[in-house]
């Protein structure tokens, strides 16, 4: 099991990997697809947003029981993505946003190894996106109140462990250039 929660160290191996992270509804994904093309790149899709969106058209919630199936599902799509990047990762989402996530939902609960992982798994750079945007309802997205709380704790995640990150904030082209920005600087 604990194999299926590594990052892939021998393909690709002088990649940048960056990592979109924040909460719901602050244009992440939006980002990674602009971003993986401006640098003809590939990028890494929230394997949770497939899990929960499946789990719905069968009338079921996602439980803690989950956790750990979406936190594989997200490291292997991100280990088959590594192989096809250019250069370049672009993640819309990691581990550790998975375990804020958990441990916002399940009262602090966590899978140890995930928590392990989260910890462990390395990327370049994070953008933290900030929640001055427009909160937009999808089936899937259940947080428009508590946007400021759950920001705070995707940030202190970050720092806990010591991550660097780049706060993104403002309107898309704002963010757009903020990430091109820190994005050049890594590969110069």
């Amino acid at each position: 099991m604990e194999e299926k929660l590594k990052q892939s160290t021998d393909t690709n191996p002088n990649c940048i990997k960056v990592v979109l992270f924040g909460p719901e509804s602050t244009g992440k994904s939006t980002l990674a697809k602009e971003l993986a093309d401006w640098y003809d790149t590939v990028y890494v899709e929230e394997y949770s947003r497939f899990y929960a969106e499946a789990k719905a058209q069968d009338n079921l919630q996602l439980t803690k029981e989950d956790v750990l199936p979406i936190a594989i599902g997200q490291i292997t799509t991100e280990n088959k993505q590594l192989k096809k990047a250019n250069k370049l990762l672009i993640c819309d989402t990691d581990l550790l946003e998975t375990k804020v996530y958990s441990q916002h939902y399940y009262d602090g609960f966590c899978p140890e190894l995930v928590k392990k992982y989260a910890h462990k798994n390395t990327y370049d750079l994070y953008f933290l996106t900030y929640i001055d945007t427009v909160w937009e309802a999808d089936g899937i997205r259940n947080q428009p109140n508590n946007r400021q709380q759950l920001f705070n704790r995707f940030e202190k995640a970050l720092i806990d462990l010591n991550k660097p990150y780049v706060l993104v904030e403002g309107d898309f082209e704002e963010r757009l250039n903020i990430c091109k920005t820190q994005i050049d600087n890594l590969l110069k």
